[in-house]
């Protein structure tokens, strides 16, 4: 994979609606993610760590009313498993109740619902990413 292979990668992810984009030729496996997230580039027989989140001017301009947090140390899943799409996406509009994730700690899955009407600004997190209690998961305004 030559440097204007990924340059070619970057520029289909940032034209497309995907969040997370995983790549393998031959010994090679690129992962590249939107929004602060941290891209990995390593031969597919060295192991992965979870990519953590940069944190950026404009999310710490943000208040926490307008974040959903971890509420526990666990791994984020954003989808009920593999082959099921994602609970949300960047722009959905959610009510109340809504489950935005599932936060796996100690073998038991727990559900995160948001508390109010609102919309999705940006995944903070990657699926299957190790996250601390306080993490922020989503960026969301409230309708």
């Amino acid at each position: 994979m030559t440097i204007d292979d990924i340059k070619e990668l970057v520029a289909l992810l940032e034209q497309s609606s995907l969040v997370e984009m995983d790549i393998q030729d031959g010994d090679f496996k690129i992962r590249l993610s939107r929004k602060g997230e941290v891209v990995q580039a390593l031969p597919s027989h060295l192991p992965t760590l979870p990519s953590t989140p940069v944190e950026t001017a404009d999310d710490t301009a943000d208040n926490d009313e307008d974040l959903i947090t971890s509420p526990l140390v666990g791994t984020f899943y954003s989808a009920a498993g593999p082959d099921i799409p994602a609970f949300v996406r960047v722009g959905d509009k959610l009510k109340a109740g809504d489950t935005v994730c599932i936060l796996e700690a100690m073998k038991l899955m727990n559900e995160i619902t948001v508390d109010a009407d609102c919309v999705v600004e940006a995944i903070l997190v990657s699926n299957e990413q190790k996250v601390e209690y306080g993490q922020p998961l989503f960026r969301i305004r409230k309708i």
